[in-house]
């Protein structure tokens, strides 16, 4: 693993993202090396020649002068990165953001696959309305483990329980799904007692990640090989419509709003979960860029 230190002038980016005003990213990388991790394209702006997953740069930054000018903004924590990588025990740039924030009145969404984060639940539980999301796409721990080296999805469970209990939203980012082998009822079955919100979001091939996840599915998955290639080498969208309506489906059968909006702040904190499907987030995203109705 390559790690180094990088001053970098500011530490808040202006978002282009419809569901926040800016994104904040304390690390350059991620050492959960996730096979499919979209953040993948960051290498190119990183001068590194390390594979990405095996570098690591740590940000340090001009203390925050003014925080209270993103006071009712939304800052979202790890747009690129997960800001509880376990160099981020040693680092503590994610606490030092933190903690720079305290009394801002910023609102905070956090996504990781981290158990880490539980360090900082006070810190977090302090601001308004702070939201925070453990990416889970199996329960199977040896799937997980040829995919992430992130913690246990046990763990990322148990994360998710102690924040919903200390009264912080919590959402449960059912993501990527991978065709006939992330069982999501089953993972909905786990969580739904506590989060506020089920994230639903479809297993995308690009760039050079692409190739790698068809070769695994070619080596352990043989069987799946004609459907992986079906919708991502001809574009089929026919498995992706056949899960929407059998999800749509399970939530009315188990009680639960199923959408393709977030409306999740408006709702009661102790209102059963809303699921929120992404499946066509790249499409989602153009419409919102040009001003379309905002499904994100």
């Amino acid at each position: 693993m390559i790690i180094k230190e990088i001053t970098t002038k500011s530490i808040i980016s202006k978002s282009n993202l419809p569901v926040c005003e800016y994104a904040v990213n304390p690390y350059v990388g991620c050492t959960h090396a996730c096979k499919y991790c979209y953040a993948s394209f960051m290498k190119r702006f990183t001068n590194h020649p390390e594979p990405w997953g095996e570098f690591l740069d740590v940000k340090h930054w001009d203390k925050i002068k003014n925080p209270k000018k993103y006071a009712g903004m939304e800052l979202f924590i790890g747009s690129v990165t997960d800001p509880y990588n376990p160099q981020e025990e040693v680092y503590g740039r994610t606490r030092t953001l933190l903690t720079e924030l305290q009394d801002s009145g910023a609102k905070l969404s956090i996504a990781t696959k981290s158990d880490l984060i539980l360090r900082d639940l006070d810190l977090i539980k302090a601001f308004p309305d702070a939201r925070v999301s453990w990416s889970i796409n199996t329960l199977d721990e040896i799937f997980k483990d040829d995919m992430d080296k992130a913690v246990s999805i046990e763990r990322r469970l148990a994360a998710m329980k102690a924040f919903n209990k200390a009264g912080v939203r919590t959402t449960c980012f059912i993501s990527p799904i991978f065709p006939a082998i992330t069982d999501v009822k089953a993972i909905i079955g786990q969580a739904k007692g506590f989060c506020n919100l089920i994230w639903l979001e479809n297993l995308n091939l690009r760039g050079n990640y692409k190739a790698v996840i068809m070769d695994y599915i070619a080596e352990k998955y043989p069987s799946l090989l004609p459907l992986y290639q079906r919708i991502y080498n001809r574009g089929d969208r026919s498995y992706w419509e056949n899960l929407d309506a059998e999800l749509r489906e399970y939530a009315a059968e188990i009680g639960l709003d199923y959408v393709t909006n977030d409306d999740s702040m408006s709702r009661p904190f102790f209102a059963p979960p809303v699921i929120v499907n992404y499946f066509y987030h790249s499409e989602i995203k153009k419409s919102a860029r040009k001003g379309g109705e905002n499904n994100a």
